[in-house]
């Protein structure tokens, strides 16, 4: 799939778009994505619901709202009362057209970029009016689906539920998709999709963490990577007037020790690289089980090119690259071929790629991260 502004974006630029519309105000764009209903058949899509490596929901309304964690069996899903749905995450993992689509949207950088999740439901179904903290591409395949959505400041959700529902809906907007439609939402945006018909809507999601969960996140990080020295210590303890009073130089030597606590912005950059690019806990990745050898290996990355796994995540700031929740340490003249890499996920027929950095793909293609192209 190419990047054909005049469908996907209805015309805007991907500039005009991130200026007047991303993380502003929804965009509803006819046909954005014509043929879509086509990508993934529904049976499939049920199929990687019984899959025990995909994480899957299943999400129904007939008797009161009720969810469940897949895997699932197809004799489940025919028995259940309709109206029900089915969400299963991360399909852009398991079938190479819903990479692609996913990365139909480079404009957004992959820092931002979550993954590609593809539901099902029957006529009625939906996960009910909620809100979302990531920005969201709704795009519709097979059949169709009826969007309410507003910009609404309560977000009281129904207590006692196993989804997130809101108390108060207050819809502003609607519009139904058809198959290739597409509606894009910034983060918080209340909506509620239903079907009309059985259907299935691809999500292309992104990243908007919350602030409390970027700072739990970081002191993790931050924990992690401690190395402080010394004791608490008090040699010339004086006998106190209160045994229960916390006394002013334990404050101050404690304070002290923690005063040897610091970050700055390199510390920022690596805590972005390491945990932005750590796959899903779900994800596995599969040495070759009988890998090249180094010289062939070379031979095969130079003849056809190289491509990294599809559950492999590659991002850099300046000359600095994380690959997979870890630091990846990169030669100073490799670092445009492997930014290269980075944007694109492949190398077709790389020229001149040292022995340095050939053993460093080597590494990774023994890890199952990157793949020499067929």
């Amino acid at each position: 799939m190419s990047n054909d502004f005049s469908t996907l974006l209805g015309g805007l630029t991907a500039e005009q778009f991130l200026a007047e519309y991303w993380q502003k105000k929804p965009l509803l764009v006819r046909g954005a994505i014509p043929g879509l209903e086509q990508l993934l058949p529904r049976d499939e899509l049920l199929t990687l619901a019984t899959d025990d490596t995909m994480e899957s929901r299943f999400i129904s309304h007939a008797d009161g709202w009720q969810m469940r964690h897949g895997p699932f069996t197809r004799r489940e899903l025919k028995r259940a009362a309709k109206p029900w749905t089915v969400l299963v995450q991360s399909v852009n993992l398991a079938l190479a057209a819903g990479d692609q689509l996913m990365r139909r949207f480079d404009f957004i950088p992959y820092a931002r970029l979550d993954d590609l999740m593809v539901s099902y439901a029957t006529d009625g179904g939906g996960v009910g009016p909620h809100f979302d903290n990531y920005d969201v591409f709704l795009i519709q395949g097979m059949g169709s689906r009826r969007w309410r959505y507003g910009k609404q400041k309560d977000k009281t959700l129904i207590d006692g539920l196993p989804v997130r529902i809101l108390q108060q809906f207050r819809p502003s907007r609607e519009a139904l998709l058809a198959p290739g439609d597409m509606l894009y939402l910034p983060p918080e945006w209340a909506h509620d999709g239903i079907a009309v018909g059985e259907c299935m809507t691809f999500s292309v999601g992104f990243r908007a963490a919350p602030a409390q969960e970027l700072g739990e996140q970081f002191l993790a990080f931050l924990q992690d990577r401690l190395n402080l020295t010394g004791r608490y210590h008090d040699p010339n303890l004086p006998r106190q007037k209160h045994a229960a009073e916390i006394g002013p130089a334990m404050i101050d030597q404690v304070e002290q020790m923690l005063s040897a606590i610091r970050w700055n912005r390199d510390t920022v950059r690596d805590f972005l690289g390491v945990s932005l690019s750590e796959p899903k806990g779900h994800v596995v990745f599969n040495p070759p089980a009988k890998p090249l050898s180094p010289s062939r290996f070379s031979a095969a990355v130079k003849r056809k090119g190289i491509a990294l796994d599809p559950a492999s995540q590659l991002l850099f700031s300046g000359k600095c690259f994380y690959l997979n929740g870890d630091p990846w340490a990169v030669p100073a003249h490799a670092v445009t071929l492997l930014r290269q890499l980075a944007d694109q996920r492949m190398l077709n027929r790389p020229d001149q790629i040292s022995d340095h950095t050939m053993a460093l793909l080597y590494a990774a293609y023994c890890d199952g991260f990157l793949w020499p192209l067929p």
